[in-house]
């Protein structure tokens, strides 16, 4: 969330970059935190002056009462005090819950350099690489990921579907190897960069996870354990951030630079045509994620950074791929900035996302509570990020379809040979 500091401080600055994501029901919110806000801080002044006139009361009593005096009037002043302070003091804490609530529900303020536009149509396409060459341009009807899979008798869909119902699916043999080698050789190349390794627990509670996403998530992305307290995890990036809650580092202890391994569900699928199904919108994957906790003034050089990353694995995998810059309306909640990638599916004639890559600046630290302490002794909230390296079912798409050849053979690419067993081609087994 927002640091209230930064609102009660800066109001016509904040109002002025939430306008530039065209909703107005953030406005409307931001309105009514700022009204409640100020009805919170007077009472709490009211609550302090009343605190200070009962300590006063009580002194004069004392005086009165070495002096001989009446100090009936100061009592009957003394009685009122409590009740008023009961009933200020309750309704101060309605207020600090309900004006929580609410800020967590105000996105991040954008970066000046996020351009502006109302959806997806006005991201702005920063690079691409590699030939993106269509089905007709390469000589041969590709076949869909899938199908090819199901042929190749690499992977079960209609089995997985059987015992576990629409978005998931089963992968065998070679695929399932080739889904390894995508791991090992991201954690491999990132770990090679200086990030540490980490696989985070599968599940979260409700308070460590309002930390880092959107609160309207609970609802439509993640999955609940019944009777529990614990969420299913929808990428690394929730837990290998949430895990530094209530925490203060010393300067030398950042940034820290971790990518992230884990299994993720998501209740989120897509059904709308052919190219929906097979190995792109599922409620099960595994993704490897880049995470950096650094200061403030070194997260605009960490996000390139990892932007980086992630476009060097597709340029070793051999997937022409572009880079896109979304634009402020249809950047999330969370992201002050937000790049895309976005890979080319030559059997549809167009690139689909693969990636995604956020600077938060400090919207997750601030609903965390995660600072680091300057050289000064002042502490400030961290600035976090966190990318895609590798999603791999969308990976495994591209793949298929880019390596896939006019006999119905795959070939790995070569960067992923070496994990592979000796392997450069998954054929049919005679």
């Amino acid at each position: 969330m927002i640091d209230p500091k930064i609102i009660r401080e800066n109001y016509s600055e904040v109002k002025n970059n939430l306008s530039r994501r065209q909703q107005p029901e953030v406005l409307e919110r931001l309105e009514k935190w700022v009204s409640s806000d100020k009805e919170w801080r007077e009472l709490k002044q009211q609550v302090d002056d009343l605190r200070g006139a009962r300590n006063r009361i009580t002194e004069d009593i004392k005086n009165a009462k070495a002096k001989g005096e009446d100090i009936a009037p100061l009592l009957e002043k003394a009685k009122k005090i409590p009740e008023e302070l009961k009933e200020k003091e309750a309704r101060i804490k309605i207020l600090e819950e309900e004006n929580k609530k609410l800020l967590m529900t105000i996105p991040n303020l954008l970066q000046e350099d996020v351009p502006y536009g109302k959806d997806g149509d006005e991201n702005v396409i920063v690079r691409t690489w590699g030939e993106a060459k269509t089905s007709k341009e390469k000589g041969f009807d590709l076949i869909h990921h899938g199908e090819l899979a199901a042929k190749l008798g690499i992977a079960e869909f209609e089995r997985a579907v059987k015992i576990s119902g629409e978005g998931f699916y089963a992968l065998k043999g070679d695929l399932a190897l080739l889904n390894m080698a995508i791991v090992n050789y991201a954690i491999e190349n990132l770990s090679k960069k200086g990030f540490s390794l980490v696989i985070p627990p599968a599940m979260m509670n409700k308070k460590s996870y309002e930390g880092v996403t959107d609160l309207g998530d609970f609802e439509s992305v993640m999955y609940k354990i019944e009777g529990e307290d614990h969420y299913m995890i929808a990428t690394a990036e929730h837990p290998l951030t949430s895990m530094y809650m209530d925490e203060t580092f010393e300067e030398k202890e950042i940034p820290k630079v971790e990518v992230g391994y884990s299994t993720n569900f998501r209740k989120e699928i897509g059904k709308h045509g052919l190219d929906e199904r097979g190995l792109f919108r599922l409620h099960q994957f595994d993704k490897v994620e880049q995470i950096i906790l650094c200061k403030p003034e070194e997260s605009n050089k960490w996000h390139e950074e990892i932007v980086k990353n992630a476009e060097e694995l597709c340029r070793d995998f051999e997937i022409p791929h572009r880079v896109v810059l979304i634009c402020t309306g249809d950047i999330g909640t969370v992201a002050a900035k937000k790049y895309d990638i976005e890979c080319w599916s030559p059997r549809e004639g167009k690139y689909f996302e693969t990636h995604s890559l956020s600077n938060c600046t400090t919207y997750q630290a601030t609903r965390l509570n995660i600072k680091y302490k300057k050289a000064n002794g002042e502490k400030e909230y961290i600035h976090t990020l966190n990318a895609t390296e590798v999603a791999i079912p969308r990976m495994l798409r591209a793949i298929l379809e880019n390596h896939q050849t006019k006999e119905g053979t795959i070939t790995i690419p070569k960067a992923l040979q070496p994990y592979m067993l000796g392997k450069t081609e998954i054929s049919l087994k005679k």
